[in-house]
């Protein structure tokens, strides 16, 4: 048996047109796979950052806690959620709330310094006004922090497109699956264009999912674009 022809990374375009139906369902398998535990990990890290703002004591340990979360090597956690879920070894639900824990060592910080940046008077102009203390936070505190907050997503979705790919080394389907096709047919020598495209899908993949945060943080922060204007 000897590697496929054509071994050039330059080749990843006859690749990705030989095998197009495989590699966009990999490509969509691995965008999910990277979104959901961003989704999830922002929801619950919104009020534990909140509660480590709001309670001065409880910062340290809880930033601290959280922080070493990220320190657990991905492939162990990926190994370890089955038994710990009762699920099957190749259930994504293992790899979405594994990287969820990751999302959230990676934001609680965020959400809580973003809070803290908060002018104290625009705190005491919202509650001079009347505002109680969860409509302050949704109204004020909350849309004040989106910089902040959109940064620490940028990096916790970059971070996920990344590990996602580690999960291919226990079976789950996505981008990461075409880093192990390539290995697999480098029988006499390195079979480069699959490697290359899940490399180069990456990237993409990487900086629309970025480019989407940045554009959603312009969005819900109208009055910073009329700032810069002036």
């Amino acid at each position: 048996m000897t590697s496929p022809g054509g071994s050039a990374p330059w080749d990843l375009f006859g690749y990705f047109a030989d095998h197009r139906d495989e590699v966009l369902a990999l490509l969509w398998s691995h965008t999910w796979l990277s979104v959901l535990p961003v989704v999830f990990g922002l929801l619950l890290s919104l009020p534990i950052g909140w509660l480590a703002r709001r309670y001065r004591w409880a910062y340290p340990p809880i930033v601290s806690v959280t922080g070493l979360l990220y320190t657990i090597p991905s492939l162990a956690l990926f190994v370890v959620m089955p038994t710990v879920l009762g699920t099957q070894i190749l259930d994504p639900v293992n790899v979405v709330i594994a990287l969820t824990v990751y999302t959230v060592a990676l934001l609680v910080r965020v959400v809580a310094d973003g809070l803290a940046a908060v002018p104290d008077d625009v705190l005491q102009s919202a509650t001079a006004m009347g505002l109680t203390r969860f409509q302050r936070l949704r109204s004020v505190e909350l849309p004040d922090a989106v910089p902040v907050i959109a940064a620490g997503l940028r990096v916790a979705t970059v971070a996920n497109v990344s590990l996602v790919a580690i999960a291919a080394t226990i079976g789950i389907p996505q981008l990461g699956q075409l880093f192990i096709t390539g290995f697999q047919l480098s029988v006499t020598g390195p079979y480069y264009p699959p490697i290359a495209l899940g490399i180069v899908l990456c990237v993409l993949l990487a900086l629309a999912l970025d480019a989407l945060i940045v554009l959603g943080s312009r969005l819900l922060t109208p009055w910073q674009r009329g700032a810069v204007a002036r």
